[in-house]
């Protein structure tokens, strides 16, 4: 498992880094709605194991809304008609009645976590410096993922929070937040001079603890759905969701950080 996760990391990542960079804002707002589809996806095949044809359609019309996001009437234009559009397939589809409230609860829910939650992305690749903002927040989250594992598995002693995430332990989760302090360092280093101390450490700290919390919000969601992975597309990974988890939560942060408090220096 692990060849094969270094494996899918040491062709993916570069690829990302590539797109990123050259691609330009159209091709990735493209890579973001392909990944919205199958978060979406993924999070609908866990919530309606029994309603393929529901779920793939909410999947499709969800995955259009992080383009919508980058003007606010247009999101509320697209959020109110994936709310009654959804509303009206419900009311004239449901099997169950007394699951009909619940199933619209995760129809909405879906749009909710993943794409709205993703679209920011958008917004902060719209930004003067959204390439180094999206390199930064990559870079945070994955030295939070890699000093929560090596810490945690060398030195983990006290769970974090086993109801949720049994493996997860207090020690793992203080060598997120340092792995998530030394990414932010290095990248200001690297490619973001314009960072001063105090923004390194307010985004390591907030984008580390909120890329922390949402891994553990998606491990909630997959115990509360009763299913160990939320899918296999991602080789040694697990699904989309599962690699998507801590950048949905550490998104939203790094934008409105970067649009209000960065650009207001």
């Amino acid at each position: 498992m692990t060849i094969k996760r270094l494996l899918t990391g040491a062709v993916a990542l570069p690829l990302l880094i590539l797109l990123i960079l050259k691609g330009g804002f159209s091709l990735f707002a493209g890579l973001v709605m392909l990944l919205s589809l199958l978060g979406l996806t993924e999070f609908y095949r866990m919530a309606f194991p029994d309603r393929k044809a529901v779920a793939l359609v909410a999947a499709f019309g969800g995955a259009l809304l992080p383009l919508a996001l980058l003007n606010p009437f247009r999101a509320m234009f697209a959020l109110t008609l994936l709310v009654i559009l959804f509303g009206v397939i419900i009311l004239f589809t449901f099997t169950d009645v007394k699951k009909a409230a619940g199933d619209m609860a995760f129809l909405l829910m879906g749009f909710l976590y993943v794409p709205l939650l993703l679209g920011h992305l958008l917004l902060l690749r719209d930004l003067p410096d959204g390439i180094p903002w999206i390199f930064l927040m990559m870079i945070i989250v994955m030295g939070g993922d890699t000093g929560a594992y090596y810490l945690g598995s060398s030195f983990g002693k006290r769970k974090l929070y086993p109801a949720v995430s049994p493996n997860k332990s207090v020690e793992g989760a203080l060598g997120g937040l340092a792995g998530s302090i030394t990414g932010a360092f290095i990248a200001k280093a690297i490619f973001f001079p314009a960072l001063s101390v105090a923004d390194c450490l307010a985004t390591a700290l907030v984008l580390g603890l909120l890329g922390q919390v949402g891994d553990l919000f998606e491990s909630l969601l997959k115990r509360s759905f009763g299913v160990k992975d939320s899918g296999m597309i991602v080789p040694g990974h697990g699904g989309i969701l599962d690699r998507l988890d801590s950048i949905l939560f550490a998104s939203p942060a790094a934008f409105y950080y970067a649009r209000f408090i960065f650009m207001h220096h």
